[in-house]
């Protein structure tokens, strides 16, 4: 089955890549060479960093990503080419020296020091084949600029411009980076970013000169843990996008690394699903402020000595997929398991756009279905309209839905206590309604969040309208399930 953002093309993800690694041990004496801490290091990680962080986490949500960046011949880029290979379909543009590692080395979760070496920057020269078929095929694309070229390339802005007005176009600027294309649907500062461009102190007059300089049809500010400014350009306004559920964060130090990466990625999944700017940004604060609440970058990294990352990707649907099993992977994997459920009757664009957000919280995501026998006695005898077994087998075969479990009860209360999930995830629309199965989430040390739906989908509007012969678009309701 393909998917509608399928159909609309990959997204493709186009900036400057470098090498992280994550040196973690334990410093209890000092060298006697120099009054320096000695580490003894307990664990060694490796992520891909910059914009190959970006690619990898779009990856996880499922979509088919394509990464155009500039990779060095050397050992740095053959580690970096081998964590994204089994994820991401990587474009290689030509780099002007060495690939870029920063290597970051912690004591007992704080911080020692950072060490950078390479020196390369993105080569200007003809963008290859296979650079320009995939911006060609895109259904969005993100310009994750690290200031290292390659946003900056003739050959890459030349060939964004054509597409410019037909699909969107996010850019994640960077202070050492050139101005954004014209004509972007969104543009993702954060305050400090905005702040140099500007000039301006404010968010909301930052986001007003920044639509006028950068001629982009939206500026999302990001103002850290208070969630984003928003200002559209046509009509001009200004809307402050709060975070709606805040996460409890645990003791420790809070991890932001990476958090404006996946706040760029959110807002350009949800713009490549149909969603506007207000709805993108709106689940870009929600998915950022849990991407930290969840470790961020370092989250990602994997123990050295394997160099895959296991994002739990699926590449090929399986026909059915035991809910049971897929718990009790991610478990041994010491991953987050993402579940949320509902009827899934006539399935719509409301519910992919909800299950790709759901999938992007987690290392896998299980759906609760409704059984037949459920299904009517919460929507009446006519329904459902398809089968329990062909519902289930439709999920299954979506990228973003690694297991199905058919419940028979009014909730899902007892299969979620079996599941256990770490995060049970519901739409928006539910956040004045009494949820039975919260208590029982949270009983087995999981949360509840609610995720924004697309407004105008629902499946009893959908059979509605097939019993008579009403427009689509007419007295639609925010319902997805």
């Amino acid at each position: 089955m393909v998917t509608p953002s399928a159909r609309r093309g990959p997204l493709v993800v186009l900036g400057d890549s470098m090498l992280d690694i994550d040196i973690e041990g334990e410093a209890s004496r000092l060298s006697p060479e120099a009054p320096v801490p000695v580490v003894d290091v307990t664990r060694q990680r490796r992520r891909p960093g910059g914009a190959g962080l970006a690619a990898l986490l779009a990856a996880g949500s499922g979509h088919d990503v394509i990464l155009l960046t500039a990779i060095g011949n050397d050992d740095h880029g053959d580690a970096l080419r081998n964590l994204l290979a089994d994820h991401v379909d990587v474009r290689p543009l030509p780099l002007h020296g060495s690939t870029v590692c920063k290597c970051r080395v912690a004591a007992g979760e704080v911080p020692l020091l950072r060490v950078d070496s390479g020196s390369g920057r993105a080569r200007r020269a003809a963008l290859p084949p296979g650079a320009a078929s995939a911006l060609a095929s895109a259904g969005a694309i993100l310009v994750a600029d690290y200031g290292r070229g390659v946003a900056s390339l003739p050959a890459i802005r030349q060939a964004l411009l054509p597409g410019m007005s037909s699909l969107p176009v996010i850019w994640d600027p960077h202070p050492r980076g050139p101005a954004p294309v014209r004509g972007c649907a969104l543009v993702t500062p954060n305050a400090a970013e905005a702040r140099l461009s500007s000039g301006a102190e404010h968010p909301a007059e930052q986001g007003r000169r920044l639509c006028a300089n950068w001629h982009t049809r939206a500026v999302a500010v990001t103002i850290g843990g208070r969630g984003a400014v928003l200002t559209e350009a046509d009509p001009l306004r200004t809307t402050h996008l709060p975070l709606l559920d805040s996460p409890k964060l645990g003791p420790g130090r809070l991890d932001t690394l990476g958090a404006g990466d996946q706040f760029a990625v959110a807002a350009a999944l949800a713009l490549l699903d149909g969603a506007d700017a207000r709805e993108a940004v709106q689940a870009a604060v929600f998915s950022a402020a849990h991407f930290v609440h969840e470790g961020g970058a370092s989250a990602v990294s994997t123990v050295s000595g394997s160099e895959t990352i296991d994002l739990a990707v699926r590449t090929e649907p399986a026909e059915t997929t035991d809910a049971f099993e897929v718990a009790t992977r991610v478990r041994r994997t010491g991953g987050r398991l993402v579940a949320t459920g509902g009827c899934f009757d006539l399935l719509h664009r409301g519910h992919i756009s909800l299950l790709n957000q759901a999938r992007a919280l987690g290392d896998a995501l299980v759906v609760c279905l409704n059984s037949d026998e459920s299904v009517r006695r919460a929507k009446g005898p006519g329904r459902p309209v398809v089968p329990q077994q062909d519902r289930a087998a439709v999920l299954n075969a979506l990228a973003a839905v690694d297991g199905v479990a058919i419940f028979e009860e009014k909730t899902p209360a007892a299969l979620l206590a079996r599941l256990e999930p770490d995060i049970w995830v519901k739409g928006e629309d539910y956040a004045d309604r009494i949820l039975p199965e919260a208590d029982v989430v949270e009983r087995v040390g999981g949360r509840v969040v609610l995720l924004p739906v697309m407004p105008g989908y629902s499946t009893t509007h959908l059979v509605r309208t097939a019993r008579t012969d009403h427009h689509p678009s007419d007295d639609l309701s925010q319902e997805v399930s």
